[in-house]
């Protein structure tokens, strides 16, 4: 009981720490290692909200994994390498990470319960595979509203019980891929997939989603040859079937969208960060799951689908730019 007290506090604590003991923490040396790259829309999201809370309060320094591109097994061993060598020579008080790839490859078989503290975020679902938490751990868990997302597949076309999902063929998607299977089960639903590889075999799978009750739009990120342009168009054609999506740069091909909000999880590890950087120790910080979502609809895609939304959801909606 007394533990958890202590966690308690701490986590209500932790905005505070942007207005107090600034002078300690700007002594601080807080290292930011990203699984995957610039320009890859989740990380610069993750990215601006570490950067604003962090700004001022300790020296930054980044590093890049560039693992969504380069996805075989010797380019993120080696990618680990280094961002291990920058540990080592840079020694940082602190380490954030995010997403599942620098887990992986950086803390779980170099940095287990080790003198250097970690805060990670963007980690899918749970962190049972890596061993979480270790005793210099702490973070935040990602989490897709996939029930929510269900349900209201089922109140916008009635009564759906087939649904597939389209992604692309990566570790992170087959994650994904794996939780919404768990999710249709309990809604009834039977739920095909396609991994792809290639924008043309996204838009083959996309084509042959229309005769599904509705389809769940993965993440296209590990598709190398990703095409904007004929995507977009191929989707206003073709769709005839509602489309749904927790990712927020898969909205301009998809008609609704429960969206995480990745600023989210860099925030909260910043202030995880300095937190540690004022002596507070990783295993008082307790592990969290993300809890916001943005609610947006793609009107280019939906007005030429023939589905009807209730008026309730279009008021509430974020509109996508075209």
């Amino acid at each position: 009981m007394a533990a958890n007290r202590t966690a308690k506090r701490i986590l209500a604590c932790l905005p505070i720490l942007l207005l107090v003991g600034t002078t300690q923490a700007m002594a601080g040396k807080c290292l930011f290692i990203s699984s995957y790259h610039s320009g890859y829309a989740w990380s610069d999201g993750v990215e601006n909200g570490l950067r604003g809370t962090l700004d001022g309060k300790c020296d930054l320094k980044q590093f890049d994994m560039d693992t969504k591109r380069h996805k075989d097994e010797a380019s993120k061993k080696s990618a680990a390498l280094t961002a291990k060598g920058i540990i080592e020579s840079w020694k940082p008080d602190v380490v954030i990470t995010a997403d599942d790839n620098a887990a992986k490859y950086v803390i779980q078989p170099f940095y287990k319960d080790h003198r250097v503290p970690f805060v990670f975020c963007g980690i899918n679902w749970n962190v049972d595979e890596y061993g979480f938490p270790y005793t210099n751990t702490t973070g935040m868990v990602e989490v897709a509203p996939i029930d929510a997302l269900f349900e209201k597949a089922r109140n916008i076309q009635g009564g759906a019980h087939r649904a597939i999902y389209i992604g692309a063929n990566t570790l992170t998607e087959k994650k994904n891929l794996k939780r919404f299977q768990r999710a249709a089960e309990k809604y009834n639903l039977s739920l095909e997939h396609r991994l792809v590889n290639s924008t043309s075999d996204w838009l083959a799978a996309y084509s042959e989603a229309q005769e599904y009750d509705f389809v769940v739009i993965g993440s296209n990120s590990g598709i190398n040859d990703w095409n904007l342009e004929s995507v977009t168009e191929h989707v206003v054609k073709a769709t005839k079937t509602l489309s749904l999506t927790n990712h927020g740069w898969m909205m301009p091909y998809t008609i609704l969208g429960l969206t995480k909000v990745p600023e989210e999880h860099g925030e909260w590890a910043g202030l995880a960060a300095l937190a540690i950087l004022e002596g507070t120790k990783p295993t008082e910080i307790p592990i969290v799951s993300n809890r916001k979502w943005d609610i947006w609809i793609n009107h280019a895609i939906l007005d030429t689908s023939g589905i009807r939304f209730p008026e309730s959801l279009l008021r509430k909606a974020k509109k996508v730019n075209s």
